[in-house]
């Protein structure tokens, strides 16, 4: 079974053939930070009031982190539990997808913040800024949660792997950057940072496919080890989902201050309510807020997303992969 302890490397016969496609789907999707142009940004940035240019500081300062954060529980705490290689050949080009954010994000402080000082502090951000400094210790939790485990032993063991997972999968790409890209694209709906917006596009399509990756491995072991998904372990996801709510709450409340037009902690938490009970009901729990989304622009997103296909840079394209693949092949 998936989470059975070891190190399969036989990729024939494959016995996961979704985690390949999702893959080579994400190989597709390459883009690089260089295609990403920020240069319209800085005319946008000196006409924003004091209270946006502070929102849009804080929200690059925890870009400066998050994927960084992904990236390491990636390699210390899931790589080495998925016992499939063609999942973790989905892992690998996941892990590479991290490194590309990081890199844009490290670009955008570079762009956004010319002040040596300025940049030193972002990046610090974890240690001085408390709305960030509560978002990573909500993240660093789960990460020590495996408690260096090794080998998924027991019932208890991969429980404890599951909640890990789907808390970088439910909370972490699901909610906590879902609520950064919100405010991204506040900015665009108002014809502000579109250099922004287009590198958040493609991040925002990643951290999707990341998301659903994961809860395609919850759906197989749920398939082979059902016994797992009891109630106990339903009420922790629950649970999990309302704190990384709260967490990022209190970051919308040092971002959003007493509110900006069209932005508010009051919308932040319908718009966050929302997407956590998306989050719950794809894992086959009950709702828990049953708050509708009060962004129109984010319903829009797929759209927006679309039109950029056909409309934007040629770099919008899909890189193409050559040959095809059967699985009843053998070596």
């Amino acid at each position: 079974m998936l989470l059975d302890p070891g190190m399969d490397l036989t990729l024939r016969p494959m016995r996961y053939p979704d985690f390949y496609e999702r893959y080579r789907a994400a190989i597709r999707n390459t883009w690089t930070v260089e295609e990403v142009d920020l240069n319209s940004d800085l005319a946008d940035l000196s006409r924003m009031t004091p209270e946006e240019r502070h929102l849009i500081n804080r929200l690059v300062a925890f870009f400066a982190t998050g994927d960084s954060i992904v990236a390491n529980n990636l390699v210390l705490n899931l790589y080495q539990h998925v016992n499939a290689p063609e999942a973790r050949l989905y892992l690998s080009r996941q892990l590479f997808e991290e490194a590309v954010h990081v890199q844009f994000y490290l670009t955008l402080l570079d762009t956004y913040l010319p002040d040596h000082e300025e940049r030193v502090k972002a990046f610090a951000a974890v240690e001085h800024i408390p709305s960030i400094r509560d978002k990573a210790e909500f993240c660093f939790r789960w990460i020590d949660s495996l408690g260096g485990l090794t080998r998924l032993e027991s019932q208890d063991d991969r429980r404890a792997f599951l909640l890990n997972l789907i808390c970088f999968a439910a909370c972490i790409e699901g909610l906590f950057f879902y609520g950064a890209f919100a405010y991204v694209y506040w900015f665009r709906s108002r014809g502000l940072l579109g250099g922004l917006a287009t590198g958040t596009n493609w991040v925002f399509r990643d951290e999707s496919m990341h998301m659903e990756f994961a809860f395609s491995v919850v759906d197989t072991v749920r398939a082979e080890e059902p016994e797992l998904f009891d109630d106990r372990l339903g009420a922790q996801v629950t649970r999990m989902m309302e704190e990384a709510v709260e967490a990022e709450l209190a970051f919308a409340a040092d971002l959003c201050g007493d509110g900006l037009s069209g932005m508010s902690v009051g919308q932040m938490r319908q718009y966050l309510e929302y997407v956590a009970d998306q989050r719950l009901v794809r894992l086959q729990l009950p709702v828990r807020y049953g708050t509708a989304n009060p962004f129109a622009f984010m319903e829009l997103q797929d759209v927006q997303e679309l039109a950029n296909f056909f409309e934007r840079r040629v770099s919008a394209y899909q890189i193409a992969v050559e040959g095809n693949v059967a699985f009843d092949e053998s070596f």
